[in-house]
């Protein structure tokens, strides 16, 4: 260590100091005699030392007034710091002279300095608190910048990191400045220049999209929350939750445009055309996205993955902080309350983006509730009995009130809360708590009475402050926000790439004009149009893609989180078991439909992106499903549970791509006993929805329930079960599927082919060229649209079709005596005989086209299955009815067309012995039309009150309809119930138990019948006796 010099000893302790404490303010009190611009000579102060016969020394006593003095320089020149500025880099040199006199040896002077040092250290930091308060207290130079936004300029330069996208603002305060300068005072002392900080915080951000650089400014709001003072300050900052408002934007929109969180929140991937954020991400990652290499889009997914990951963790340790901090964690609960409430519009089908916050932001605060949802996600079942149900009824934070319920009425939901609120009223009365509060318990509210719901114009109210866990409080506000965010943003998802598919088959069929020499002004205009069009949505598809479909670990929390919703629902009805109970627990039905739909939606995304399901325990969601979905006493909406059916039909092994789901549907005992009868049942009540789009709605579902149904009769254990409920509910719900199955094959298979004829009728347009392109090339642009409208609606009915004509064949095989019941046997021949006239009959030619295979059109294979029907059922018959059935259809039955049909089996290679029972059952309706001729000419003239008023046949089992006193032969009307439960002459409501028998008509037709019987023998006696005694009298 070096020597103090000769001239440093002769220096006396105060002359030390006096140097030191002018080197770190910048200070003289003497005339200097080579002045510097940077040192300032306080003349005034050193005539004021002198008046008071004080040395001309820069000491501690004098350290507060020098500073002051300093500070207070009227009209600083443009190049001089601000006061701020002076003061940051007065505790560097502060803290460069602490670090110097650690070299002097006298341990008295250097303890003194160190104290000197130290003092004047505090009064910096103290009137650096000052200034960046109240910026006007010392003059300051022309355009100084703001002290907040000095101080942020520390703090980002502090906060840099070599990987950030852009170079730091500036250059770090000194070490300790930051620390120091928030640290040790109270917090009304820190809170003037926070508010400006934070604004400025939010202002760094306000417009930066996922690309820019919002790193930096998170760690700060990292660093800052972690201060106590200034995460107070954050919570009681004007726009925590801001109330301004601004002209034609909504409370939701506000949100996200002027809270300090909100900035950070808008950071995202996806893009807010209303409020954009550069650099654009669609356009710098994902332009002309058809032409680039599939390793760059590879790479643009990760780099978003990655930044979008920084972004939620930061969030989320940002809002952690908060809710470990008893003095702000309320604020927060309420800050998220907030949001949700103010964008609840979000659910509908239509968003105002200007009244609402944008999808990003919801995906953003999606992503950070789940991490927040973690600790209890990974313990779910020691967790689940902390979220209490009643939090949807007794919290004032969240209002769940206006939320359709899963099987209740507002009403019902009604109900619940006010006999919620009598038990708490009673409960008070008596001194008992509702809950218990556990250590981790936050109050939901600050009022002792909370207004839940409007009954009848009463206020209905919860009397007692409720203390709920912050578990319970988590888990509802993320279910909450994960149906307004990610689900939603899902469902955006799939409507653009909906959209971009419809625009590139818009975009295609106009090339194709163009090309065919249909090209015109209008056309071009319209290709430009799509093209632009197409580019757009494919950039948006692809960001959203990036941001959500490409994460993984985002689906995966979701799938946790909405696995712990089942089980939580679940043990509302008493835990996985079956059957359910008979009545559906109240709290059960009064749950956010929601919830669930949002489940199942999530179920059938993920199932559909590979690999996402791997490693993901099922066997919760299978078990949930199974038990609810036939079940329209628990859940009431049908499509919700149609949604449970696609769930399952992504499961499917061949479509799933895991060996995992085989297990899942075939060695699972809920399943193998419910599966299979709970969807015969659905497939039914599908038939009516309520909804304006029932009629073709169902088919979508029944299509997923028919490719179920097919995977599932090749497992043996769920065959087995299918044969034993044809049995047992043969005249019940297995009646009641084979009949909709009918009559769904008979309408789609009459669509399809009629609109073959169709196309065939345009196709021939197009095949005259001469002709074709006489006309004007609008009127060619129409039909082409509509010939590929007609195209895809072909292709999909006769998909459709063949599935519904494929399950026919192999139930029947195995099943046929559902078939041979007199209220469905005559369908199922009419049906039959149809389908044959389309495949067999003379106009079968008309239905020739150039691409059958492109239709999903296989006449062939259809054939030879309508075959395979008729002999399946055939087998099964053994009171020889089938033919009778057969026979009767004046419609599409003739002799002829079954001699059509086995020759054109024979020559395309059908079964030779499902050929041989063909005829010979074809051999058998014939006899039996003959026998029915023979039958008629018996009868005679039949009394019209004998004659069914539908079908004007002589009835068998007469019977009256209650409401109409109609009489109606007995199979015609359970027919006409099968598909519509009503009274067909007038609509009021009707089962087959409501119908009274008809006994003293049935008894006047059977003693018609024995008369009529008896009069032709008699006739026929008289004949041959007649006959006999000419014969006598001949010889």
């Amino acid at each position: 260590m070096a020597s103090p010099s000769p001239a440093r000893l002769q220096r006396t302790p105060d002359e030390v100091e006096d140097i030191i404490l002018r080197k770190i303010l910048l200070v003289s009190l003497t005339p200097p005699a080579n002045p510097s611009p940077a040192v300032a000579y306080l003349e005034l102060t050193a005539a004021e030392l002198l008046s008071e016969s004080r040395p001309l020394l820069a000491v501690r006593d004098a350290a507060e007034r020098l500073l002051i003095d300093r500070l207070s320089i009227p009209d600083p020149p443009a190049a001089s710091p601000s006061p701020f500025a002076f003061l940051a880099s007065a505790f560097r040199r502060a803290a460069d002279e602490a670090r110097k006199i650690s070299t002097i040896r006298d341990a008295a002077l250097r303890s003194r300095l160190a104290v000197s040092i130290a003092h004047l250290r505090g009064l910096i930091l103290s009137y650096a608190r000052i200034v960046a308060g109240n910026p006007d207290t010392f003059p300051s130079p022309p355009n100084a910048p703001h002290p907040a936004a000095e101080l942020l300029i520390f703090l980002l330069a502090e906060a840099a990191d070599p990987l950030d996208p852009t170079p730091a603002p500036g250059a770090p305060p000194a070490p300790g400045f930051i620390d120091e300068f928030f640290g040790g005072v109270d917090y009304e002392t820190i809170e003037p220049v926070m508010g400006e900080l934070y604004e400025r915080l939010r202002q760094s951000v306000e417009k930066v999209s996922a690309l820019g650089d919002f790193q930096r400014p998170l760690r700060v709001l990292r660093r800052l929350v972690g201060i106590p003072n200034c995460a107070k300050a954050l919570v009681n900052h004007p726009k925590w939750i801001p109330m301004n408002q601004i002209m034609l934007i909504g409370e939701g929109r506000v949100m996200e445009l002027s809270s300090v969180l909100g900035a950070f929140l808008h950071v995202s991937a996806i893009r807010d055309r209303e409020f954009a954020s550069k650099p654009d991400v669609g356009q710098q990652c994902f332009s002309e996205a058809s032409s680039r290499r599939p390793a760059d889009l590879l790479s643009s997914f990760a780099t978003i993955k990655s930044v979008m990951n920084g972004l939620y963790d930061g969030l989320k340790d940002v809002l952690l902080i908060l809710l470990k901090n008893l003095d702000t964690r309320e604020k927060v609960l309420e800050y998220i309350a907030e949001v949700i409430n103010k964008n609840a519009s979000r659910s509908g089908m239509q968003v105002d983006p200007l009244k609402c916050a944008s999808s990003g932001m919801f995906v953003n605060l999606s992503a950070v509730m789940l991490r927040l949802c973690e600790p209890f996600l990974d313990n779910m079942e020691s967790k689940k009995d902390k979220i209490d149900v009643k939090y949807l009824f007794c919290n004032n934070r969240i209002d769940f009130k206006n939320l359709t319920a899963i099987n209740a009425s507002s009403e019902e939901v009604s109900s619940l809360i006010e006999s919620i609120s009598n038990e708490h009223a009673q409960n008070n009365a008596s001194g008992e708590a509702c809950f218990v509060e556990s250590q981790e318990a936050t109050s939901s509210g600050k009022n002792s009475t909370t207004s839940i719901l409007s009954k009848g114009g009463a206020v209905v109210r919860c009397s007692k402050k409720e203390n709920f866990s912050f578990i319970c409080e988590c888990f509802f506000m993320t279910a909450r926000v994960l149906s307004l965010g990610l689900m939603k943003a899902l469902s955006d998802f799939k409507h653009i790439a909906q959209q971009l598919a419809r625009f590139e088959d818009d975009l295609e069929s106009n090339r194709a004009m163009r090309d065919q020499g249909g090209g015109s002004p209008q056309l071009e205009q319209d290709i430009t149009r799509l093209e632009k069009t197409v580019e757009i949505l494919s950039q948006d598809k692809l960001c959203y893609e990036a941001q959500i479909l490409r994460d993984g670990a985002f689906l995966q929390r979701a799938l946790s989180f909405y696995r712990l919703m089942i089980l939580w629902s679940v043990d509302l009805v008493g835990g996985f078991k079956m059957p359910l109970p008979s009545e559906c627990p109240k709290e059960f039905s009064c749950i956010p439909e929601h919830f669930l739909d949002d489940a199942m939606d999530l179920l059938v995304l993920t199932s559909r992106i590979p690999k996402a399901l791997e490693s993901f325990a099922l066997d919760d969601f299978l078990n949930f499903i199974i038990m609810f979905m036939a079940s329209t006493s628990y859940i009431k909406n049908p499509y919700l549970r149609a949604k449970m059916v696609e769930v399952l039909n992504c499961w499917m092994p061949q479509r799933s791509g895991l060996n995992s789901t085989a297990s899942l549907f075939e060695g699972h005992q809920l399943c193998l006993e419910y599966l299979v009868k709970n969807l015969l049942k659905l497939y039914v009540d599908i038939e009516f929805t309520g909804s304006h789009t029932q009629f073709f709605d169902k088919f979508n579902i029944r299509h997923n329930i028919a490719e179920l149904l097919e995977y599932l009769w090749d497992v043996p254990s769920h065959r087995n079960a299918w044969r034993q409920i044809a049995k047992e509910e043969e005249k019940g719900v297995y009646l009641n599927f084979l009949n909709f199955l009918i009559n769904d094959s008979i309408y789609l298979l009459d669509e399809s082919l009629n609109k073959i004829l169709e196309l065939k009728e345009i196709e021939a347009e197009m095949a005259n060229t001469v002709e074709w392109e006489r006309r004007p090339a609008q009127e060619r642009e129409e039909r082409l649209r509509v010939f590929h409208q007609w195209e895809n609606i072909v292709r999909f009915d006769m998909k459709l079709a063949n599935e519904d004509v494929g399950m026919l064949a192999f139930t029947s095989e195995q099943i046929p005596a559902p078939f041979l019941l007199p209220e469905i046997v005559e369908r199922v021949a009419s049906m039959l005989n149809y389908f044959l006239l389309q495949l067999a009959g003379p106009q079968r030619k008309s239905l020739t086209v150039k691409d059958p295979e492109k239709y999903e059109f296989k006449p062939k294979q259809l054939l030879k299955q309508i075959a395979t029907i008729y002999v399946h059922i055939s087998r099964g018959d053994k009171e020889v009815i089938f033919p009778v059935a057969i026979s009767k259809d004046g419609r599409s039955y003739n002799d002829q067309l079954f001699a059509s049909a086995t020759n054109i089996l024979w020559k395309i290679g059908g079964d030779p012995q499902i050929i041989q029972e063909f005829m010979q059952l074809a051999g058998k309706a014939k006899a039996a039309a003959s026998e029915a001729l023979d039958a008629e000419a018996i009868l005679g003239d039949i009394p019209d009150e004998f004659l069914d008023p539908i079908q004007y046949t002589l009835m068998k089992d007469p019977v009256i309809l209650p409401s109409s006193r109609v009489t109606i032969d007995r199979p015609v009307i359970i027919r006409h119930l099968l598909s519509d439960p009503t009274d067909p002459f007038n609509r009021s409501h009707l089962t087959q138990d409501m119908l009274i028998p008809n006994t003293e008509l049935k008894s006047q037709i059977e003693e018609f019948i024995r008369s009529q019987h008896s009069r032709k023998r008699t006739a026929a006696e008289s004949e041959i006796g007649e006959a006999d005694g000419a014969a006598d009298m001949a010889i």
